[in-house]
């Protein structure tokens, strides 16, 4: 049995929670945003006080899996109409730099030529660079999967080499070393 799936979400004040029977989309909206979710017509969802409550229909393996998948999906929905979700991206190497213009991020990854990769929308995009460190991009958004999605896409376009460290990587991430080659005798 699912022990996600069974727990309550909490409503916090200032978050309006709707779910429409007919075509079975759930609506969240709060002071950040709006997000909406369909869900499978084989569930129910029950709005008792500020908690909301998804049920599943059976005891299906399927069912089980769907029910914690979507309780997690409407808890962040929730989450991210009323805090948000942040992801910061660090570039290790020599010469590497990143720029953003309004949802447009540009990337010197020691290749021939730099990237150019366009953000959606949703998502706010910030490079900085302070003096002595690393360039440091900053997502945010209120969509968990959007913000991750093009973190995972923007850390797939250098992936961190074992040797010396180098690609990008979320901040704080640990790089597990390989040693190199020993020197001749």
């Amino acid at each position: 049995m699912s022990r996600i799936g069974r727990q309550p979400i909490t409503i916090p004040a200032g978050i309006t929670f709707a779910f429409s029977k007919e075509n079975h989309k759930v609506t969240v909206k709060g002071p950040k945003g709006e997000l909406t979710q369909v869900i499978d017509p084989d569930f129910t969802i029950r709005q008792e006080d500020n908690q909301v409550i998804v049920e599943r229909p059976t005891e299906q393996k399927r069912h089980k899996a769907m029910h914690g998948l979507y309780r997690a999906l409407i808890a962040n929905m929730v989450e991210g109409v009323k805090n948000g979700y942040k992801q910061q991206l660090e570039l290790v190497g020599v010469g590497f730099k990143a720029n953003a213009q309004s949802n447009v991020l540009e990337l010197s990854l020691g290749y021939s030529h730099n990237i150019f990769l366009a953000v959606p929308q949703e998502v706010k995009v910030q490079a900085t660079q302070e003096k002595g460190g690393n360039p440091t991009i900053t997502l945010e958004g209120i969509d968990k999967q959007l913000v991750g999605q093009v973190a995972a896409k923007i850390k797939s376009l250098r992936k961190v080499e074992p040797y010396k460290g180098k690609g990008i990587r979320f901040v704080g991430e640990y790089v597990r070393r390989k040693a190199g080659k020993a020197a001749a005798k």
